[in-house]
């Protein structure tokens, strides 16, 4: 089992979520929109590449905009582990949710 923090479990959720629109950008403002916090880029940025050396999502770039002067976008997608990690997550979870009367 992969040791996530709750902002990288975010995260990696809001890529999995976004499909092939997750990017720097958009991940912030996603996370601003479903946490109902913001976050800087920056920070985004860093939890990206602790998950992708971590294995959980790959990237590649997209290609260039005249909105970005030119610039190209850096898309990720989650990869097969980083869908096992979150499956993982997700029934340790619901395993101890279930363990609480009047909850489950």
């Amino acid at each position: 089992m992969y040791s996530l923090g709750y902002l990288e479990e975010t995260i990696l959720l809001l890529v999995l979520a976004m499909d092939e629109d997750a990017y720097g950008y958009s991940v912030s403002e996603a996370y601003r929109e479903h946490m109902n916090k913001s976050i800087s880029i920056s920070a985004v940025h860093t939890v990206l590449s602790r998950l992708e050396k971590k294995g959980l999502i790959s990237s590649r770039l997209g290609g260039a905009t005249s909105e970005r002067g030119g610039r190209r976008k850096r898309i990720f997608t989650v990869t097969r582990a980083g869908e096992q990690a979150l499956a993982e997550i997700k029934a340790s979870r619901q395993k101890l949710w279930s363990q609480i009367p009047g909850l489950s």
